[in-house]
């Protein structure tokens, strides 16, 4: 017997969040343990319950679902995020992706895409929905290509991977170590590893690399 998928849900919307739950509720591979509607109600949920998949609006009130996930990461926190949302738009698809969400789900498909959705990302793989998912295909292509020009790439950590993200959001040394809850001279040393690996001068020379790439990181 396989075991049992656990789920929160949280949206702003009482009636549309009631709806999502019956069905899920009708699975019996899936159960639904909490729900909230907001962001801060979200963080403590999955902190206290540990949920095996968060399904979150991306606007919600007191904190986004993306600013969910950007806390979640800071945390490590292995929970799985489905993102369900109105928002058809390449760009917010592709910030949802560069904080490492493996679901993406438009509202009006969800009644038909919700629980075949949560068994994919459940599974370690990518939920889009039909609509959208040539973003997908796009993105991984662009990786790609990406990949190939830039071999030195896959010689980063993580943990410089990740830096070289956040350095592409235009944050400061300082920024970094606060956000990530590290030293000052830690990122230093990470930002100087990463030029020497990417074989880049300077530190002007580093952001424009991350920000000219920022959607492929």
């Amino acid at each position: 017997m396989n075991e049992i998928i656990k789920v929160i849900i949280v949206d702003d919307h009482p009636i549309f969040r009631n709806g999502l739950k019956q069905i899920i509720q009708e699975e019996n591979d899936i159960e639904v343990i909490d729900e909230a509607g907001n962001g801060e109600m979200a963080l403590k949920l999955i902190n206290e319950k540990n949920p095996d998949i968060a399904i979150l609006d991306i606007d919600m009130p007191k904190k986004t679902g993306l600013e969910v996930q950007k806390e979640l990461n800071k945390k490590m926190n292995p929970v799985k995020i489905i993102f369900l949302t109105m928002y058809k738009e390449e760009n917010v698809f592709n910030e949802a992706m560069d904080l490492g969400v493996k679901g993406y789900v438009l509202k009006e498909s969800a009644v038909d895409d919700i629980c075949v959705c949560i068994r994919l990302v459940a599974n370690g793989d990518y939920a889009i929905s039909p609509v959208i998912s040539n973003y997908l295909v796009k993105r991984l292509s662009l990786n790609k290509t990406f990949e190939k020009n830039n071999p030195s790439i896959s010689d980063l950590t993580p943990s410089e991977k990740n830096i070289l993200r956040l350095i592409a959001q235009n944050k400061t040394t300082k920024e970094i170590a606060d956000e990530l809850y590290i030293s000052y001279k830690t990122v230093k040393s990470h930002r100087t590893n990463i030029s020497k690996k990417l074989n880049l001068q300077g530190n002007l020379n580093l952001v424009r690399f991350a920000i000219e790439n920022k959607s492929l990181l």
